[in-house]
């Protein structure tokens, strides 16, 4: 499965520093705003332990782990709805992706101006969510003005006029999409357009090292509120310090860490988190040629999982040979899994748990 997030944000605020960290590419970081308007593109590994666990249990010929594409848009200003800074090339670079990650600035840096002159994460939620509230409304007005312009509306346009005049209304008070309880009906309708504040969000609150050591800035307090009212998930990054410290050999790299108590890179939290946020579970197959991750979307059956792998292993399917991750971790080894009884074999309509480790059976 392709899946793709947008980093989204103000000039300035650690976007590409970010994307370099999750891509590991080596984009250009600038420290003035360049008003460039040409989107990063890069591939992101989701952190895996249990890829990492199966590796080391068979070492196969390739480790193949779940994928992210990740999309570094250009750095939106107030007015980018209607032209100005990267305008409208940033509708073409994220009306397609997945999820979008919001990057804020809390960070302080005499060297790295911020573009309003100041560091306001409230101001600054507002300038982007307003942006893409104003996306949507144009998408709305565009798509209905071309409706009521057609001599003969087809049929399958009867239901969505009503309900683009339903969002059009809600945006014009500030009321994003995702708000909107649409009946499945209504989404269906409206499905063939991209709307930005239709899509899952996760916020990044980018600190310096001294905010993060503190686990104070300002704006704190309303952001996590703010979090809490969208349902958006919210990280606090010090993506400067991360990016040095992945320049370092793995042991001074655990050093680094632990001085600055990270159990976990914030990179790798982000991956996850984005991974989750849009209701993906991965299974996984291991064997001497290959440890691979499957990405899947919560609830799927073992058949359609098959799928996933080749259509001719869906429509042979016989069987699922499975042990859940836990357990095999636990005893080792399959050969032991088998003998405590853990390895069992499901049919068809199995629903796939995130960390299946599988063999399908099958015949064609």
């Amino acid at each position: 499965m392709a899946l793709s997030c947008g980093i989204v944000g103000l000039p300035l605020t650690g976007k590409t520093t970010l994307f370099n960290l999750m891509t590991g590419l080596d984009m250009e970081i600038s420290h003035f705003y360049s008003g460039k308007t040409q989107a990063n593109k890069g591939i992101a590994h989701i952190p895996d332990e249990r890829v990492d666990f199966l590796a080391d249990l068979y070492h196969p010929k390739k480790t193949t782990y779940a994928q992210l594409e990740v999309i570094d848009i250009p750095g939106l200003v107030q007015g980018a709805s209607k032209g100005e800074g990267s305008g409208n090339s940033f509708l073409e670079a994220i009306g397609e992706v997945d999820i979008l990650v919001h990057v804020l600035r809390a960070f302080e840096n005499d060297d790295i101006m911020h573009v309003d002159d100041s560091v306001n994460i409230k101001r600054d939620l507002a300038t982007i969510d307003t942006e893409l509230l104003l996306s949507d409304l144009a998408i709305c007005e565009t798509r209905l003005e071309r409706i009521k312009s057609q001599s003969r509306k087809k049929v399958e346009n009867a239901l969505e006029e009503p309900v683009l005049e339903k969002i059009k209304a809600a945006l014009e008070e500030e009321i994003p999409m995702s708000s909107l309880n649409l009946s499945e009906e209504e989404k269906d309708a409206v499905v063939h357009l991209s709307f930005l504040t239709n899509k899952p969000m996760v916020l990044v609150a980018n600190l310096d090292e001294k905010q993060f050591k503190s686990g104070e800035y300002p704006g704190k307090d309303y952001l996590q509120e703010y979090a809490t009212e969208t349902k958006r998930e919210l990280l606090e990054i010090c993506a400067q310090t991360e990016a040095e410290i992945a320049q370092l050999d793995d042991e001074d790299r655990a050093l680094f860490l632990e001085d600055l108590n990270i159990e976990e890179p914030g990179i790798k939290r982000l991956a996850k988190t984005v991974y989750t946020s849009l209701g993906l579970i991965s299974f996984l197959t291991a064997g001497d040629d290959e440890v691979k991750a499957w990405t899947i979307r919560q609830g799927l059956t073992a058949k359609k999982a098959a799928g996933k792998i080749h259509s001719d292993i869906e429509r042979g399917f016989i069987r699922a040979e499975l042990i859940a991750y836990d357990d095999l971790k636990r005893c080792g080894t399959m050969v032991k899994g088998r003998e405590q009884g853990l390895v069992r074999l499901e049919g068809k309509e199995y629903v796939m748990a995130d960390g299946d480790i599988v063999n399908f059976r099958f015949n064609v």
